[in-house]
């Protein structure tokens, strides 16, 4: 009898272990990216989705590692622009490239676009 007492004890200890480590992995909330929800009857290109996202971390990252971010919210005279490898602006020495925040241009400087 307290053999089967034992076995049920150290059973049950066991079922509220996992239980208690499974509650706890469905209480985490999942990252799962950026979600694109479309309708099934539109045409969609979930590879250029992924190529658009890619392409936006890379220019998030290549702003972090400027050591000395320059923002104008209007370019200089003169300016030429150019759409290739993305849209910017070549202004005598300096390149910068349009941004919209909050409802309004902004020009950030970048390092000159390495041509592919």
């Amino acid at each position: 009898m307290m053999r089967l007492i034992s076995n049920l004890t150290v059973k049950i200890r066991r079922t509220c272990l996992l239980g208690g480590i499974l509650s706890a992995l469905l209480a985490l909330p999942a990252f799962a990216g950026q979600v694109v929800v479309t309708r099934s009857d539109e045409p969609f290109d979930a590879f250029a989705v992924r190529d658009q996202v890619l392409k936006d971390y890379e220019w998030q990252e290549s702003l972090r590692r400027q050591e000395q971010i320059q923002i104008l919210q209007a370019l200089p005279l003169g300016c030429i622009a150019q759409v290739k490898p993305y849209p910017y602006f070549t202004c005598g020495q300096d390149n910068y490239r349009p941004y919209r925040y909050q409802q309004q241009d902004v020009y950030i400087k970048v390092d000159p676009p390495a041509q592919r």
